[in-house]
């Protein structure tokens, strides 16, 4: 492969080792090409995402207030610093004005992540701080109540809204302002382990790059937090739960015989079998584990609970058949959705939007160190990669 004008030390998924840079590795959107360390998470093959150093799978267990913790000081709360946490959450939490109005007027039928931008870009006009830390951690604690009210707007439920108690768990402020006729426990529950597995997943995914990138250039939080979420909500990265729930309704059966019969039909008319797959990892996603293990205690005799618990079994082993494939194994978003709705979040249009209330954790303390940490205090400079043009690459290849 022909060679460009870089050569450089890098540190790669391998280990340390002399980065050179070709023609191959232009025009496939920096894939594997390292830019920048990251301090909150990082995602291994056996293990998968770890945040701060510790499997995601010793996590998956604990309350979310815990788990932002962890994110923003690189160390797990002790009890006295946990209590301290969620006070001045609730301290936080208080809404800067009245997204009422502002819902009203969006359009019903825009997607729930356009909403969801809006939201968090009007958070940002109403009470900007310009400190890093404080915007992320006043959104941190303001995601509940706008995540409920932007239910609420949308299906036009805007009578009886309960007030917003501050005193309350961040999964329980938005289920009380919900208000859904439904097992509180069972969807606290789903929610809280929910947002613990999707609060970070290293530097470089989409959502979290856009962030960082649009802040790089010193936009606000909020700014660059509406970016990440406009990069979240599409079908080859966030939205790929909400395909994925779609997916398995499609499937109609927890029979084994008509489920691979199914998968085999889908890939022959070149169609993604979503939930399984994953870049980095070459087992199944502990986070997929922790989901089914979760869904064998809350609903194991669910319908859709089932069929993915067949797509478990069938889908990896058909999907290994083809030797391109290099992690045929369940995801993350294999059994999200099936659990979502089991607790009475039906509509799958709405499942991404809690992908983006779960990584609005991680990609604020990510925002930050790079920010107010990276080197020596300096922060990293606004992100500018270097583009070629190609007849440039034309001539050199000639």
């Amino acid at each position: 492969m022909t060679e460009l004008a870089y050569t450089g030390e890098t540190m790669g998924e391998e280990g340390n080792h002399l980065l050179d840079l070709t023609e191959s590795h232009l025009d496939i959107g920096m894939r594997g090409v390292p830019v920048g360390t990251c301090r909150t998470s990082f995602v291994t093959p056996g293990e998968g995402v770890h945040y701060c150093g510790y499997p995601i799978k010793e996590l998956a267990a604990m309350q979310p207030e815990d788990v932002v913790y962890l994110l923003h000081n690189k160390e797990l709360p002790t009890p006295e610093q946990s209590v301290a946490f969620r006070k001045d959450l609730e301290r936080r939490a208080v809404m800067p004005g009245d997204l009422g109005p502002v819902f009203s007027a969006l359009p019903r039928d825009g997607h729930p992540m356009d909403w969801l931008a809006i939201g968090i870009q009007t958070l940002g006009m109403w009470d900007c701080k310009n400190d890093w830390k404080e915007d992320a951690l006043n959104l941190v604690a303001r995601m509940p109540r706008m995540m409920g009210l932007l239910f609420r707007y949308r299906e036009n439920r805007v009578e009886g809204i309960p007030d917003d108690d501050t005193s309350l768990s961040m999964v329980e402020r938005f289920t009380n302002t919900l208000d859904l006729d439904v097992d509180q426990e069972k969807l606290n529950r789903v929610l809280a382990v929910y947002l613990v597995l999707h609060m970070d997943h290293g530097g470089g995914n989409l959502s979290t790059f856009v962030g960082k990138a649009v802040a790089s250039g010193h936009a606000t939080l909020y700014s660059a937090m509406a970016g990440s979420m406009n990069a979240l909500s599409g079908p080859l990265h966030g939205r790929a739960n909400q395909s994925c729930l779609e997916f398995v309704l499609r499937v109609g059966t927890s029979d084994p015989v008509k489920v691979e019969k199914f998968v085999r039909e889908e890939l022959e008319a070149g169609r993604p079998v979503f939930g399984f797959g994953h870049a980095v990892l070459r087992t199944e996603d502990p986070r997929a584990a922790a989901q089914f293990a979760l869904g064998e205690q809350l609903c194991p005799d669910d319908e859709n609970f089932k069929i993915i618990r067949t797509l478990r079994e069938v889908a990896p082993r058909v999907l290994a058949e083809n030797p391109k494939i290099s992690n045929p194994n369940a995801n993350v978003d294999i059994a999200s959705g099936a659990l979502l709705h089991h607790v009475g979040l039906k509509n799958p249009s709405y499942y991404t939007t809690f992908f983006g209330w779960a990584r609005v954790a991680g990609i604020g303390a990510q925002i930050y160190d790079e920010r107010v940490v990276m080197r020596n205090g300096k922060g990293v400079p606004i992100y500018r990669p270097k583009y070629i043009a190609r007849e440039q690459v034309l001539r050199h290849v000639e």
